[in-house]
């Protein structure tokens, strides 16, 4: 009887942080080993459930105290089933005037969630079938043209979906 019960708490506790979540759509993460190299893309494959409902699109990040920056230059490429690409040069703000760094976490990995798409006007999908999306780092030193090579500090990229709310 007692493994039933725990069973049953089980399924239940999935169940209550599953339905915690109800607007996400998609949501993975990619581990990046050692240092993130600027030549080597991050890429997701998203097949969204219609081309017809408005979405939120992220950039989730992850870094550790080892990010010697302030800010944060990404290249994000959307690739449209049809062939279409959009490519966007983002910039985020990582860390507070006295140098704490923002986003989540009680450690010292920091959990980010950076808007994409979907702020400011309402992002659809449009086409049917599989988008694929690129996320590379543009960083650089100040006064130096060539970008750096490898990028410390962030240890995980995300990409996530969610139906927006609002309209």
């Amino acid at each position: 009887m007692l493994k039933s019960k725990d069973w049953f708490l089980g399924i239940f506790f999935v169940s209550l942080v599953m339905g915690c979540d109800s607007n996400r759509i998609f949501d993975e993460y990619q581990s990046v080993p050692n240092a993130w190299d600027k030549d080597n893309p991050v890429a997701f494959r998203v097949t969204p459930p219609d081309s017809i409902n408005p979405y939120n699109l992220f950039v989730n990040l992850r870094n550790t105290d080892n990010y010697k920056y302030s800010n944060l230059f990404l290249i994000v490429e959307l690739n449209y089933p049809n062939g279409k690409t959009v490519k966007d040069t983002l910039e985020y703000t990582m860390a507070n005037p006295d140098g704490s760094f923002l986003g989540t976490g009680f450690t010292d990995v920091k959990e980010n969630k950076l808007w994409y798409k979907g702020y400011d006007t309402p992002f659809i999908f449009d086409e049917s079938g599989e988008y694929v999306v690129n996320i590379q780092h543009a960083m650089r030193q100040n006064g130096i043209v060539d970008g750096i090579q490898k990028l410390e500090g962030i240890t995980d990229v995300g990409f996530r979906v969610e139906l927006s709310t609002t309209n």
